[in-house]
Parts: C-alpha cells; sequence; structure tokens
C-alpha cells in the first residue's frame, strides 16, 4: 500500500473515530432531555460507527500499514432541538460520504484491494444519509407537537445493533 493510500485510510479512521464521540456525545444530550428513543438511535448509531472504526483499522494493518491514531476533539455539550440534533447527524453524515468518495477516486486508480472495501462504505453511506434525513423530515412533519415527538422517540426507541435480535429496528440499520 503506498504512503497516500494509508493516509487517506488514517484519515477514514479518524472520521469513524469522531463519528462515535460525536454520536455519544448526542446520546447522552438527548437523554438529559428525556428523549430516551432518540438517544437510544444515536448511541446505536455511535456503536455502529466504532464497527466502522475498527474495520477499517483492521484492513490497514492486514496490508501492512500503519495505523495513526489523532487527539479527538471535544464534542459539543448541547446540540439544540432534537430536529436541530438530527440536522446535525445528516450534515456529518453528507460529510462523511464526501470523504469516502474522495478516498474511492483515488483508490479506484491506485490500489484497487482498497477500492473494494471503501466501496462497501460508500453503499453503506446510501443508507446512513436516507436514514438520517428521513429523521429530519419526520421531525420537521412533528414540528412542536409534543404527541408527534414522542411517537417518534419511542419509534427511534425500538432500533436495536445490526446483529441483534430483531434487527435494525424502526428508521435504523
Amino acid at each position: 500500500m503506498n504512503e497516500q493510500m494509508q493516509k487517506l485510510i488514517n484519515n477514514l479512521i479518524q472520521i469513524e473515530h469522531v463519528s462515535t464521540t460525536l454520536y455519544l456525545a448526542m446520546s447522552a444530550y438527548l437523554a438529559n432531555q428525556n428523549y430516551t428513543g432518540m438517544a437510544n438511535w444515536l448511541r446505536v448509531q455511535s456503536e455502529e460507527e466504532r464497527t466502522h472504526l475498527l474495520k477499517l483499522i483492521d484492513y490497514l494493518t492486514d496490508r501492512g500499514g500503519v495505523v495513526e491514531l489523532s487527539a479527538l476533539p471535544a464534542q459539543p455539550k448541547t446540540f439544540g432541538t432534537p430536529l436541530e440534533t438530527f440536522q446535525k447527524v445528516l450534515e456529518h453524515e453528507r460529510f462523511v460520504t464526501d470523504a469516502y468518495r474522495k478516498a474511492y477516486e483515488y483508490a479506484a486508480q491506485n490500489d484497487q484491494q482498497s477500492a473494494i472495501i471503501i466501496q462497501e462504505f460508500l453503499r453503506e453511506q446510501v443508507d446512513e444519509e436516507a436514514q438520517s434525513k428521513t429523521i429530519v423530515d419526520r421531525l420537521t412533519l412533528a414540528g412542536n407537537n409534543s404527541a408527534a415527538l414522542l411517537v417518534l422517540d419511542q419509534e427511534l426507541g425500538q432500533r436495536t445493533p445490526a446483529g441483534a435480535a430483531g434487527g435494525a429496528g424502526a428508521a435504523g440499520g
């Protein structure tokens, strides 16, 4: 693996590392606001991002590369309303997709093995963005209607980790 490819994969590792802590911070914030279902959804999402992080680390070490874990930035303590929080989730997922897209463009020309694994993550990003957008759209529809927010919160609370019994749960995957 050449140095540029190793650098790109380390960048993806850092992005996934930040993602897992960002979603944990969001989860804790919403739990504090008594949106326990949304907090659960974000905690499961954090676990999923950690799985991505570990897959990338394993891939890089399997290819003889050197993993470089950088310091993590501090995460905010507040994220606004549930709608504002999930708008930030959607924005972050779009950022992640863009990073994978750029890494794929390089890998497709220079390292076909890396291109294959990056393509798997790119496929998954379609789902990540779609789920986040669905939640943003539904929170927008709910507006300030507390009953609608509670129903949506309850639905998002049914999400389980992908490997757990019961599957991905509502609006999750």
